[in-house]
């Protein structure tokens, strides 16, 4: 996985600007899949933050990829969005999900209420995604087209965890569970004792 020159003077210019540059490196994982392709969670990091399993590319910025993600990261690039109307970084990956993970091998058939299909589908697709980075999603309730959801484990705390609630798990139940049209996080973000990626502080 690469880094495109302006994605990067980009990156560098937020990461200059805290005290603890120089022990900061960019963490890249994937947390979701919306239609037929994955989605993405970037965060920097402390480099001493690296977990025995993260394989770490070394670099002007260095990227730490958890060993579970590099085969599905071969060959993809952080470029900067060409798209004026939604600027900021994008992933450019070759690689795509599996027909089995999107469920064009062994489908996962979903059948019942809304509220049973959503237990489904955090089940059998959002929590094994995520679980490989140590996070996991409860359902606490469902209400007409709202999911309310705790997330524990390396999401609670997590700076990133926006990203993972809107473009993970809400675009994967709203897919799955067509009623679906909005998901509240409900977690206590400030009593996270150990994220796994850490924001760098503004």
């Amino acid at each position: 996985m690469t880094i495109d020159d302006g994605a990067l003077a980009m990156l560098m210019e937020v990461r200059d600007r805290e005290s603890d540059a120089a022990d900061l490196g960019l963490v890249v994982t994937i947390s979701g899949i919306k239609g037929d392709a994955f989605t993405y969670q970037i965060a920097f990091t402390r480099l001493d933050h690296a977990r025995p399993d993260d394989v770490i590319v070394p670099g002007e910025l260095p990227l730490l990829i958890s060993e579970a993600d590099v085969s599905n990261l071969q060959g993809a690039v952080i470029a900067k969005s060409r798209n004026l109307l939604d600027p900021g970084l994008v992933v450019e990956n070759p690689n795509s999900p599996s027909p089995e993970i999107l469920g064009g091998g062994a489908a996962v058939e979903l059948s019942g209420p809304v509220e049973e299909r959503v237990a489904q589908v955090v089940n059998t697709m959002i929590n094994p995604a995520i679980a490989s980075h140590g996070g996991r999603v409860e359902v606490v309730a469902v209400e007409e087209a709202t999911v309310y959801v705790r997330l524990g484990g390396g999401c609670q705390g997590c700076g990133m965890a926006s990203v993972t609630l809107s473009q993970g798990i809400e675009s994967t139940l709203r897919q799955a569970v067509p009623e679906i049209e909005k998901v509240i996080d409900t977690t206590d973000h400030a009593s996270g004792n150990n994220p796994y990626y850490e924001q760098a502080k503004k």
